[in-house]
């Protein structure tokens, strides 16, 4: 599992939420209301989409998957954006800058589960690194393709030392 430890800036993004579970998976009706909204948002900084989870501060200890989170379906701006152009069901929210671990994962969406758990159950124990309490986050982007078994994507996951 190749990993590497990075320093991430300040991300602003714009997109939108929506509470669910793994149980109660609604991440493609996330994407289905973003992505058309997505073409009309100024001043992004790249193609990427980012997918993003916010998670409560004892989710993964206690970790059931009918727990709850905040899953975001966005894209990265850039500081110089204007909060009037915004449509109503969009919001801004703000990864902090800190460390990362960063993943490539490569298959079908549906299929990442087990990549998930070797992460938490084999990557962490090992590493000499602890969770950290940011939102984790992907970025999607030019080999990023849905429901293709090539298709890649980066994963950003918060760790402390």
């Amino acid at each position: 599992m190749n990993s590497e430890i990075v320093e991430i800036d300040q991300k602003i993004i714009i997109g939108m939420k929506l509470e669910m579970s793994l149980v109660e998976n609604q991440t493609q009706t996330l994407w289905q209301k973003f992505i058309p909204k997505s073409k009309d948002i100024s001043n992004r900084s790249d193609s990427n989409l980012i997918s993003m989870a916010v998670y409560t501060s004892d989710y993964f200890q206690n970790f059931n998957p009918s727990n709850r989170f905040m899953k975001w379906a966005g894209v990265e701006v850039s500081d110089a954006f204007d909060k009037v152009t915004l449509s109503e069901d969009l919001e801004i929210m703000k990864i902090p800058s800190g460390l990362y671990v960063r993943f490539l994962y490569q298959g079908l969406p549906s299929q990442a589960g087990p990549f998930y758990q070797r992460i938490f159950q084999e990557w962490f124990p090992r590493s000499g690194y602890s969770l950290d309490h940011r939102p984790h986050f992907e970025v999607m982007g030019d080999k990023y393709r849905n429901y293709d078994p090539s298709s890649e994507e980066m994963i950003f996951i918060p760790v402390m030392k």
